[in-house]
């Protein structure tokens, strides 16, 4: 198997944003240029995107994803452990499938957590 460095979240999260943001800008050449010159610098806040709610409400979503996914590793360690240990009888690599498995559980425990408080907060922005 082949190992792959996994890339910082947040690097992802800037390069998709900045992509989209070029995306969204116009070439130079292509403004007017009193327009470009005199244009306010900041716009309506309806205009700016996604509101601080919405954009959140996304996030949340992503972390119940991962939060899936995560209950469905623990399900998949333990089975597997299952399996070596009590049918395969491979004991030596009994240990290191249950490190996995304690690892994926506490993992599995932190992001519930996460979603749960995210959630709250998501929801006390729906009044703001």
């Amino acid at each position: 198997m082949v190992s792959v460095p996994m890339s910082d979240p947040r690097n992802v999260a800037h390069d998709k944003k900045v992509k989209q943001e070029k995306a969204h800008e116009k070439p130079e050449d292509e403004k007017p240029e009193a327009q470009a010159e005199t244009a306010p610098p900041a716009a309506d806040k309806d205009d700016e995107g996604p509101s601080e709610h919405e954009q959140s409400v996304a996030v949340l979503s992503k972390l119940k994803e991962l939060e899936f996914h995560s209950r469905a590793n623990v399900e998949t360690l333990a089975g597997l452990m299952l399996t070596i240990e009590d049918e395969l009888k491979q004991k030596e690599f009994v240990e290191a499938i249950g490190n996995l498995y304690g690892a994926q559980d506490v993992f599995q425990t932190q992001v519930a957590a996460l979603v749960e408080s995210y959630a709250a907060k998501c929801d006390s922005l729906t009044g703001a």
